[in-house]
């Protein structure tokens, strides 16, 4: 092991052993002050190492993020209602979700939301603008169960025929040998998964690949939980999520899943080497890149946020060369 790797890892542990000696990862925002200046909603991926974060990135040594669960109570409170009456509003599960909400707030002039969580890029045209601003790197393979008939061990091409419902993968429909699920719909996760397969949300949607559910029965397929497996399905999965589920740096929502190898590459802590891997987001209005305290938390190298690169990897992430970077704007 390089010493790049070994500093690497004594990070890791360092700030793991911290993490489990204070228990899991709060939900929501915890702690003074009850309502953050910076208030987000989105990703389920990223919402965890975002509640993390929260707790250590301060301006003018004030917390100042308040990051909102993708799951919980069906209305969030994001601004004191003394002040702010009107941000009881809906949670937002999932990327697109929170960009949505994120714009609703925005035209709105509420301020209710000032920035959205994304484990997926859109730079379509949005009003205002949106800035990506990228903080880690996750991996994302597929996942099944010990006793799967799927091996643990697949090309990227065999993966594209599974979500391709080519039928000597998955058998002859209707009754199909192999249930092949995506996460909800909204989930960055499965925007991501479905550009890696090759396929698109409207041909989805249509039907064209009628072997994939979202949906187990008629709840929702929720991304990184595990528990919707059973011996003849495959659902994608954050590395990031799994590795930190399996660290009980947060909730164990796994089940029996097992992360399989994709093009010979095993999925892994800090997962930089991974083929299918992706940046993470946080989304803020264009307008305010040179505003603090937006600048101070998520904008540059310095930004609060791109400091804490021990703890990013705590949750699984690798640490982005580019974390804070302001280029990837909406027209």
């Amino acid at each position: 092991m390089n010493k790049k790797k070994t500093g690497l890892a004594l990070a890791f542990a360092a700030v793991a052993a911290i993490t489990a000696g204070s228990g899991l990862a709060a939900a929501d925002p915890a702690g003074p002050p009850q309502y953050r200046q910076l208030a987000g909603v989105g990703s389920d991926t990223t919402q965890d190492v975002m509640n993390g974060l929260a707790d250590v990135v301060t301006v003018n040594g004030q917390k100042v993020l308040g990051s909102y669960d993708a799951t919980g109570s069906a209305t969030i409170t994001t601004k004191n209602p003394a002040t702010n009456p009107n941000c009881t509003i809906p949670r937002a599960n999932g990327s697109g979700a929170g960009r949505t909400a994120l714009l609703s707030s925005l035209q709105n002039a509420n301020g209710c939301l000032d920035f959205a969580r994304s484990s997926s890029l859109n730079l379509g045209a949005a009003s205002p603008g949106l800035t990506y601003v990228p903080f880690a790197i996750d991996g994302v393979s597929y996942a099944v169960t010990p006793g799967s008939s799927i091996p643990r061990k697949l090309a990227m091409a065999d993966l594209k025929a599974i979500y391709h419902c080519d039928p000597n993968y998955v058998g002859a429909g209707p009754n199909y040998d192999l249930t092949v699920y995506l996460p909800q719909a909204g989930s960055g996760t499965r925007s991501f998964w479905q550009s890696q397969m090759g396929i698109t949300e409207a041909d989805v949607v249509a039907g064209v690949y009628p072997c994939i559910k979202d949906k187990k029965g008629t709840a929702p397929v929720q991304e990184h939980d595990g528990r919707v497996l059973d011996d003849k399905s495959i659902v994608p999965f954050s590395i990031a999520q799994y590795q930190a589920q399996s660290s009980q740096t947060i909730a164990d929502l796994r089940g029996r899943a097992l992360l399989g190898t994709v093009e010979g590459v095993a999925p892994t802590v800090l997962n930089t080497g991974f083929g299918v891997k992706r940046d993470v987001y946080n989304v803020i209005p264009t307008g305010k890149v040179t505003t603090s305290p937006w600048s101070d938390a998520f904008v540059g190298p310095d930004s609060g946020i791109c400091k804490q690169s021990a703890l990013i990897n705590t949750y699984g992430f690798a640490t982005s060369p580019n974390c804070g970077d302001i280029t990837k704007q909406t027209p």
